[in-house]
């Protein structure tokens, strides 16, 4: 049985640390306001998946090995930057969308993108994988001989708390790009708001490639 110490501090610590803003939400309010409720929705469950393989890397270890190595924790910090400065650009060179193309259905193919994005996003940021380094263990009993299922089962209840509370925010967000459809204005307006998403994602990823491992 594992040990897990204080379960209903870790819920509040976990929805609080869900409701943060960061780069995996403004990356699904990006996909929800652009393409509606369904790719929000992929890019929501597709950061979730991301989530649960610094789960299962924490569960075996391979979260201590990157937080130990410099040349690991860099080799992903980079990977991870250069992802997001990616879409950031991409968002930036996109053209405005008329009312008819913002609410067409997406290719099954698109949301299958759209997921895999929000897979990597979340697996390609290292700093992930010491949130779950540090955060998990204050929940653990240290001398249980179950550690591994004990983190496994923290950043499971972790990540599906997350994936409910994206997908909200993708409902919201998809809402919000609903009542803009069809106003010339209000589409001018989502096109300047993606500018400013790219800018940030630019933002957020050479943040990522100035961050350290303290």
């Amino acid at each position: 049985m594992p040990d897990i110490h204080h379960f209903t501090l870790f819920l509040l610590s976990g929805l609080l640390l869900n409701m943060t803003p960061g780069a995996d939400m403004l990356f699904i309010v990006s996909r929800s306001a652009q393409q509606g409720a369904r790719a929000g929705a992929m890019a929501a469950l597709g950061v979730g998946a991301g989530c649960l393989v610094h789960v299962t890397a924490a569960a075996v270890g391979l979260s201590a090995l990157i937080a130990a190595s410099d040349l690991a924790f860099s080799v992903v910090k980079w990977l991870g930057a250069a992802y997001l400065v990616w879409l950031g650009m991409g968002l930036l060179r996109a053209r405005p969308q008329t009312p008819s193309l913002a609410s067409a259905r997406l290719p099954a193919a698109t949301l299958r993108a759209v997921f895999w994005q929000g897979v990597l996003t979340n697996v390609l940021n290292p700093k992930i994988v010491l949130f779950f380094l540090a955060f998990l263990p204050q929940f653990v009993g240290a001398s249980t001989s179950g550690q591994g299922w004990a983190f496994l089962l923290l950043g499971v209840v972790f990540t599906v708390n997350g994936t409910l509370f994206n997908l909200g925010v993708a409902w919201v967000a998809a809402r919000a790009r609903g009542h803009m459809a069809g106003v010339g204005r209000m589409q001018r307006l989502a096109h300047w708001v993606r500018r400013l998403t790219g800018v940030m994602f630019v933002g957020l990823g050479l943040r990522l490639a100035l961050a350290s491992r303290v």
